[in-house]
């Protein structure tokens, strides 16, 4: 994989996980306990041997800058020509954002040519999922393709929300369109649509020449999707690649976390009794920023007051975390979290450094890093009461408490 450079887009504004993204780029969002979002795509590229990685990113950055120095630089080295370099938008052009996924990637084009790769791997940094991407490689080479594109079958309810593609027997792209009203389904599959992952292995001299001819139509959105891929399935070599799920597993495992139930459903899934998505498989194993704190601790057994046990059962709870006297169910508790006696935590996500006081009752709830909920407290009970809080609830009832909101003592 010498000769191949991944560029990984992680610039978006996540506004459909506010007020999570309220501090910090969607790929930042903590996730699993111990993890960022884009922790996934990063360990993705080093399990696969991609160890050239150039992160774009744009809004709200600081967060995803800073976890990126103290939890992944230790992996590359760079005498070795291995790197992964954090790049914000240059603005080369002019003074405006990049307008889009293509013109992301152009406006750092001389950062990639200067690395002289004969392949550019192109990924997103907010999904949650395991895939070898050399093999995608290995395919894209195989097939002498220009562009090969990561292809998942999704149900066709969802393909509106995807770019969809038409294949023939040979894998080779023959249709394609972003986001359709009404997506055509797989042939013999009416249930199912095939849908672009947004994961992308060009040929390089390939990509700079289409990222030039786009740069230059005033009338493009300056978008892989929406306009150069459109642009080059009939006259080039495009294929599609199947997802092959990493994880272990009968079922691909792959998740979009843009929004609060997404986000929220994609966590629970890690408490129940067999996941889906496997975190404890050595063999393709997910890294992330190991804090050196304290094993987790769980204490007070009865002691004459039987309500008074610390211990949490189908939950996850990370080091430098203590149960103190409460109860923890079907929950994710974060590093240095504490839960004090007769409180109890049901269905929820604790971020980093959440405590909770004595007697509170919290369920199915997101609490952001730092929190403290004071003694006595419900959240997640009455919704009238939680909304003139001041807190967002999601479409599913689900209860999100951002770093700035404040909770009065009771």
């Amino acid at each position: 994989m010498k000769d191949v450079l991944t560029v990984v887009l992680a610039g978006g504004r996540g506004s459909r996980l506010e007020p999570l993204t309220r501090e910090r780029a969607k790929p930042a969002v903590p996730f699993g306990g111990l993890y960022r979002i884009i922790d996934f795509t990063l360990s993705n590229c080093l399990n696969s041997g991609l160890r050239k990685i150039v992160l774009l990113t744009q809004y709200k950055a600081t967060s995803l800058d800073r976890h990126i120095n103290v939890g992944w630089r230790h992996y590359f080295v760079r005498d070795m020509g291995e790197f992964i370099d954090v790049m914000p938008p240059q603005q080369r052009l002019d003074e405006s954002w990049y307008q889009g996924t293509a013109d992301a990637v152009y406006q750092n084009i001389y950062t990639i040519e200067r690395e002289r790769p004969d392949y550019v791997v192109i990924l997103a940094g907010d999904h949650i999922y395991k895939m070898n991407y050399g093999t995608m490689v290995e395919f894209h080479k195989r097939h002498h393709a220009d562009l090969t594109i990561g292809a998942l079958r999704v149900p066709k309810a969802e393909g509106t929300q995807f770019g969809v593609m038409q294949v023939d027997t040979n894998s080779r792209i023959v249709g394609f369109e972003e986001k359709p009203r009404e997506p055509k389904p797989i042939p013999g599959d009416d249930d199912h649509c095939l849908a672009s992952m947004g994961i992308y292995v060009f040929t390089a001299r390939f990509l700079f020449e289409q990222l030039l001819q786009d740069a230059n139509r005033p009338d493009s959105q300056h978008d892989f999707g929406k306009n150069i891929i459109p642009s080059i399935i009939q006259s080039h070599r495009v294929f599609a690649f199947p997802f092959r799920d990493e994880n272990r597993k009968v079922d691909a495992y792959w998740r979009d976390v843009g929004t609060l139930d997404a986000f929220y459903e994609a966590n629970m899934d890690l408490v129940r009794i067999d996941p889906q998505l496997n975190l404890y498989d050595q063999r393709w194993p997910i890294r992330s920023f190991q804090p050196n704190l304290p094993p987790p601790k769980f204490v007070f057994g009865s002691r004459g007051n039987e309500d008074r046990v610390g211990h949490a059962m189908d939950s996850i709870v990370c080091q430098g975390s203590i149960v103190s006297g409460g109860t923890v169910l079907r929950s994710l508790l974060s590093p240095r979290c504490r839960v004090n006696s007769f409180a109890t935590v049901e269905d929820s996500i604790l971020f980093e450094g959440v405590e909770i006081g004595r007697y509170a009752r919290i369920r199915r709830a997101i609490i952001d890093k730092g929190v403290h909920i004071p003694p006595g407290v419900r959240i997640g009970f009455d919704p009238d009461e939680d909304r003139a809080r001041g807190f967002t609830i999601s479409d599913n009832g689900i209860v999100v408490i951002a770093k700035s909101d404040g909770i009065p003592e009771v």
